[in-house]
């Protein structure tokens, strides 16, 4: 069996994605629940020098959304970084889950090859557009996703690993 870039990315980044947009309506419930101010949560860190929940959220949004469209050849949406609430980060969510869903999965595919340049300003990065996937992104996206899980979990949220892996 030959697995495609776009079986390696659109449908795995949904799933997970949408696990975490689920995990969010827990952690929103729990603030509820406890009384607990929802800022407390969405700016919470598991260490002074890291993100916080909510750019968490919208770096693993930009990582996912730009792979589909630079893989397909197609300009990448443009979100601006201005969610403060659950439901806001949750409409990201659904937003960046329409926008990957939407790509045509043939022009995903036929983006193994293409040139993936990243500016950074202080550095960029040349990948082929399979590497790009396997390297860069996934192990970017699972790592914001998992930390973000990781705040919550370490704030007293009661989910476990299959909420971060979801159900078939």
């Amino acid at each position: 069996m030959t697995l495609s870039l776009y079986q390696a990315s659109v449908p795995v980044f949904s799933r997970m994605f949408g696990n975490l947009a689920a995990i969010l309506d827990k952690a929103e419930a729990h603030a509820q629940a406890r009384g607990i101010e929802p800022a407390v949560l969405l700016n919470a860190r598991l260490a002074a020098d890291m993100h916080p929940l909510t750019r968490q959220v919208q770096i693993a949004s930009d990582l996912i959304k730009g792979c589909a469209a630079r893989l397909a050849g197609v300009e990448p949406p443009s979100f601006a970084d201005t969610e403060s609430s659950f439901a806001e980060l949750k409409a990201r969510i659904a937003k960046t889950l329409d926008f990957i869903g939407s790509v045509d999965p043939k022009l995903i595919d036929a983006g193994g090859e293409r040139e993936i340049v990243l500016k950074f300003p202080n550095s960029e990065f040349k990948f082929d557009g399979a590497n790009y996937l396997l390297y860069f992104v996934q192990p970017n996206f699972y790592f914001h996703i998992t930390t973000a899980y990781a705040i919550l979990r370490h704030n007293g949220l009661d989910i476990g690993k299959m909420d971060y892996m979801g159900r078939s």
